[in-house]
């Protein structure tokens, strides 16, 4: 009851600060970054053992110049996320705009529901609003749930505000199957890190060997549909593009694995243009094939 207790005067506090306008919000940020960065030092660690080992080629310099416009962008992510609860639907149209709806109008004339794999690349939560605006078919966005049930609940009615359906990632399956008969557009995080007992998988990301999600694959399989990735591009401070990118047309004609390895490539190529939009300070390498029996190791 404590624990409930206090994450709901924390939702509170994020429902008063989402009421500032953008620009003072960017001042908090700039604040922001200077307490992570340089005072509480907030996972630097862990954010400096992932970009070594990401990037052993580049030099010291390099890698710090990245850990510093990570951090810098992380305050502003953080600021952004709070004042997505209170956006209007008129400022989520201004601040993200996609580039070329009409491929997924092409699809759909197809007749072939869609899935949209993404990354913890970019303001992944804005964007997560502005589906609500792309098209007038069912709209589902797939969600790992957290420790805090209050937190995720509060997250979730945030994200699906504009008509997107949040589903929880053990119910995917049964929820495409059950929408098989109408299209559907789904997306589904590429990046996510998985249970011990889901880490089947392994392939090569970012220079290491790294445990992925079967998710997609086997959820395009079952339903036949269509892959494609959301390429998310920040235009300047709070301003955001992101276009469709086709990956599998045809799931069923793919190999093992082969449609797990293209959207994985994909994503780490844009991390590899642009790292300083990723996730660094998550523990993404916490499991190792040596920890799991009985796993798959693409070289």
């Amino acid at each position: 009851m404590i624990k409930k207790g206090l994450s709901r005067l924390g939702i509170y506090f994020l429902y008063l600060v989402s009421l500032l306008p953008f620009w003072f919000l960017y001042l908090i940020s700039d604040i922001l970054f200077v307490i992570l960065y340089y005072i509480t030092r907030y996972r630097r660690k862990v954010v400096q053992e992932n970009l070594w080992n990401s990037f052993p080629d580049k030099s010291e310099e390099a890698r710090k110049l990245i850990e510093r416009r990570y951090y810098k962008y992380m305050a502003d992510l953080m600021m952004e996320t709070i004042k997505s609860v209170r956006m209007s639907a008129k400022q989520v149209r201004r601040r993200i705009i996609c580039t070329n709806t009409e491929l997924m109008e092409h699809y759909f004339s197809r007749e072939k529901s869609i899935i949209a794999a993404a990354g913890h690349y970019g303001n992944w939560e804005m964007a997560c609003l502005s589906f609500g605006f792309l098209t007038d078919k069912r709209r589902m966005i797939v969600y790992k749930p957290q420790s805090n049930e209050v937190f995720t609940d509060f997250f979730n009615k945030t994200r699906s505000r504009f008509g997107a359906t949040m589903i929880s990632m053990r119910q995917t399956l049964r929820k495409m199957i059950e929408y098989k008969n109408e299209l559907t557009f789904t997306v589904l995080a590429s990046d996510q890190t998985p249970t011990r007992e889901d880490s089947k998988y392994f392939t090569t990301f970012l220079n290491q060997p790294t445990a992925v999600f079967l998710g997609i694959e086997k959820l395009t399989k079952v339903v036949d549909c269509v892959v494609i990735f959301y390429k998310i591009d920040l235009i300047k401070r709070g301003y955001y593009t992101y276009t469709f990118v086709p990956l599998v047309e045809d799931p069923k004609q793919t190999k093992p694995y082969e449609i797990t390895e293209i959207h994985v490539k994909y994503l780490e190529s844009l991390i590899i243009e642009k790292p300083e939009y990723w996730l660094w300070s998550h523990r993404r390498w916490k499991i190792k094939p040596e920890d799991v029996g009985h796993s798959v190791i693409s070289h």
